[in-house]
């Protein structure tokens, strides 16, 4: 062998350990920087589909006259696909606001924030803080608080409403809760379709609610509509059994005596005419006095639902 050698060797004996953990830290940067590369990516997207989705009124095309008679350009349908979009945007977005108000205020969220006017202090009450800081009335705020959670209830059951027809159950929600003012908007969408449903026929209907209304608060909202219902039509016909109408009782008596002369008779007393005409009523092999009181109440069921229409 020669003299003169070559080391193959790795010298120290750490040596082989110290390469590959500089092996290993760099292979562990560059996938940390891969992993920050990929985030950022990921990050970028999502915030580019964010963009895209927020809505802006930017997005919304401005107002321009009709490109000409008859059917829709192209371009006018997406400029009317784009503006129903905002509507129904709208009115969803009363829904976040009024929520957001509600949960500001129960938590009282604005305890920390100092008052725009006395910055010594800081807001109390919802009432300093939502005109103030958000430029809504104390009594918008309050119906927006009172309402969402019609609106929501109604939305869950696929219902469609706007602010308007909500806030006129806001009434019957604080007089018998808020199953029956989801109710009373069923009810209406039954009497008259979904399409036809105003505020006005919500505000009618509601105005016909009695006071004293005594409901279940355990039934369930059909429950509840059927119930309500049964109470409108009452309300819209006679009732017999609180009071019968002066100009009936007058009609009954002059009736009365005719009978009375026909049969000869001094006088027939009402309660014998009542007596008689139950009789009638009830007599299976003569159903004339039946089909008779039949008829009059079907055509007072008719005229009960004409007048929540």
């Amino acid at each position: 062998m020669s003299d003169t050698e070559f080391d193959l060797g790795w010298g120290e004996d750490d040596e082989p350990q110290q390469t590959a953990d500089t092996l290993t830290a760099v292979d562990t940067d560059r996938d940390k920087k891969q992993q920050q590369t990929q985030a950022k990516l990921i990050a970028d997207q999502v915030a580019a589909a964010v963009e895209e989705a927020k809505p802006g009124l930017h997005k919304i095309p401005d107002p321009v006259e009709p490109a000409g008679e008859g059917a829709l350009t192209k371009e006018e349908e997406e400029t009317f696909r784009a503006c129903n979009e905002g509507v129904d945007l709208g009115n969803l977005g009363w829904f976040i606001q009024a929520k957001s108000l509600d949960t500001i205020a129960v938590g009282r969220l604005f305890r920390n924030t100092p008052h725009r006017i006395e910055p010594h202090r800081n807001y109390e009450t919802i009432e300093e803080w939502a005109p103030l800081e958000k430029g809504i009335s104390v009594g918008q705020c309050s119906k927006l608080r009172a309402a969402w959670r019609i609106g929501w209830e109604l939305a869950t059951l696929d219902y469609k409403s706007n602010p308007g027809q909500v806030r006129e159950l806001v009434p019957v929600k604080n007089a018998f809760g808020l199953k029956a003012a989801v109710a009373v908007f069923v009810l209406v969408v039954e009497a008259v379709g979904a399409a036809k449903v105003t505020a006005e026929r919500i505000r009618d209907t509601v105005k016909l609610l009695p006071g004293d209304l005594k409901l279940n608060e355990e039934d369930d909202v059909d429950a509840l509509a059927k119930v309500i219902k049964g109470v409108l039509v009452e309300e819209l016909q006679p009732s017999v059994s609180r009071a019968i109408p002066p100009a009936v009782t007058r009609a009954v008596d002059k009736t009365a005596i005719k009978i009375a002369d026909a049969l000869n008779r001094p006088r027939i007393p009402r309660s014998e005419v009542t007596l008689r005409l139950m009789e009638a009523f009830a007599d299976p092999e003569d159903s004339t006095v039946y089909n008779a009181v039949l008829e009059r109440m079907q055509e007072a069921e008719k005229a009960a639902r004409k007048a929540l229409k």
